[in-house]
């Protein structure tokens, strides 16, 4: 909001933790090969860089000409062999459109949101293609300052006929709370704040101690 980019102080135990504790969810492993698709000035790639090497797997590196090429980026995916693929909402439905009905198979397991609120009925198109019947969606909510993810969401067809943007249940190392305006639990139903406290908060804001 104020131009200035806002540096977090992500510390190496809030990133190996965020992988142990989501590992029954995902089971990442050596076979796997991910994409390193986002800026480095965006948080996903803390999850893209450290969820390929931490587990002996293959990460490769997205051209950035590549990123801005749909179409390109679809062929890149199927020749490459990715099995782990994580987007933002907003790219993934260019991906979608980009596939198209006739599409080459693919080695996609496991698909990953983030970033942004997800429209669950954008992805109709994906869930209704057989060659994609073998690929999981995960809607995962997170900000920067919680080590990029916070709760956990896997998605099924009967989900896109909804409205909202499910995110699910916490990760198991986190505690989350809904606020009213003055601290105090929201109750079911009534909206708030969500607060996260646990092992994913950071350090703080670099050199903005009176921030943090």
């Amino acid at each position: 909001s104020t131009g200035t980019p806002k540096g977090v102080m992500v510390e190496h135990r809030n990133v190996t933790r965020l992988f142990s504790a989501t590992e029954d969810w995902f089971r990442f492993g050596p076979e796997d090969v991910w994409t390193l698709f986002h800026s480095l000035a965006f948080d996903f790639p803390v999850w893209e860089i450290w969820g390929a090497l931490l587990h002996g797997g293959r990460l490769v590196v997205v051209p950035q000409p590549v990123t801005r090429n749909p179409r390109e980026f679809h062929e890149l995916l199927v020749s490459a062999g990715v099995t782990v693929l994580n987007q933002t909402p907003s790219a993934f439905r260019q991906l979608i459109a980009a596939q198209g009905e006739d599409s080459a198979p693919h080695r996609l397991r496991a698909v990953v949101f983030g970033g942004e609120a997800l429209e669950v009925a954008a992805l109709k198109p994906w869930l209704r293609r057989p060659v994609n019947r073998d690929t999981r969606l995960i809607n995962m909510y997170g900000i920067t300052e919680t080590t990029v993810h916070v709760t956990y969401r896997p998605l099924a067809e009967a989900d896109t006929d909804g409205s909202s943007s499910p995110i699910g249940r916490r990760i198991p190392d986190l505690r989350v709370y809904v606020l009213d305006g003055v601290g105090r639990p929201a109750p079911p139903g009534v909206p708030g704040e969500l607060h996260v406290g646990g092992a994913g908060v950071a350090r703080g804001y670099l050199n903005r101690p009176e921030l943090t």
